[in-house]
């Protein structure tokens, strides 16, 4: 794996300032941010072309990147409250692994849902372009973890096993890559849904239950210490998922009616 992509000095003024000599760039933070800015770039470029809307700012995706920072990081922290009470230290350990992409998510969808209704900016057609959005974020960022080395899976001692620093020499799933996988498969089936839209915020909607769903079969292979509702049978993911799945699905049944009334009325 190769959780440090490369680091370099500091001249002697900025060393004196900042307190150090060296700087590391992580590969999972480098990776996240490369995923935002063209996460960012594809919203931008969708939102003008599908609805004419020209004024998306920087600063819109800085606060989704912060928010999702923000959310990633405090789930990370739920996992084991405790651990990080003990030991306070490892709370500054934040760009070298250790997110949850549902705690950035439940953070960032109020975030932009306010934010679109305060612009007058119609929310379902948006969310439908962030639902690929996410996609493309959330398997670049994967990636990140594969590099990291966090995130892995449960042993195997099949031809896909992987050795990571953390897993002492026992080849275990790379459910990372088994998620970026998932992930561009829904990619290219939203993509699809898209062609055939029968109403606003369906590419959404169908994003939330196939990933919430796919999340949930991945967990199964999952290694890593991250929390479970009920130990070794519902984890932290599995639990929002379900949540999520009921959501999406009442949201779903309920616009499709209204879309059909729409159209016999019509």
């Amino acid at each position: 794996m190769y959780p440090e992509l490369f680091h370099f000095s500091l001249p002697e003024f900025l060393s004196n300032l900042f307190g150090m000599q060296e700087i590391t760039v992580f590969s999972y933070a480098f990776l996240i941010a490369l995923g935002s800015l063209i996460a960012a770039l594809y919203t931008k470029w969708r939102a003008k072309r599908e609805l004419g809307v020209r004024n998306l700012p920087n600063s819109f995706f800085y606060f989704i990147f912060m928010a999702g920072f923000v959310g990633g990081k405090l789930f990370f922290y739920l996992q084991d409250p405790l651990l990080y009470i003990q030991n306070p230290s490892m709370l500054t350990d934040n760009f070298s692994g250790g997110f949850v992409f549902y705690g950035s998510f439940v953070v960032i969808i109020p975030y932009i849902i306010w934010y679109l209704k305060t612009h007058k900016i119609p929310v379902l057609p948006m969310l439908d372009i962030f639902a690929i959005t996410t996609t493309i974020v959330h398997a670049i960022g994967r990636l990140g973890c594969f590099a990291a080395g966090c995130c892995y899976g449960s042993p195997s001692e099949s031809g896909f096993g992987l050795v990571f620093p953390t897993t002492h020499n026992i080849s275990v799933h790379p459910t990372q890559l088994y998620e970026v996988s998932l992930l561009i498969a829904i990619m290219l089936f939203l993509f699809f849904v898209k062609r055939k839209q029968q109403f606003k915020g369906q590419v959404f909607l169908t994003y939330l239950m196939l990933y919430a769903f796919g999340r949930g079969v991945l967990e199964l292979f999952r290694g890593d210490d991250r929390g479970f509702i009920i130990e070794n049978r519902l984890s932290h993911s599995q639990f929002i998922g379900v949540c999520l799945i009921v959501i999406a699905v009442y949201f779903y049944y309920k616009f499709y009616k209204q879309n059909k009334l729409q159209i016999i009325n019509f």
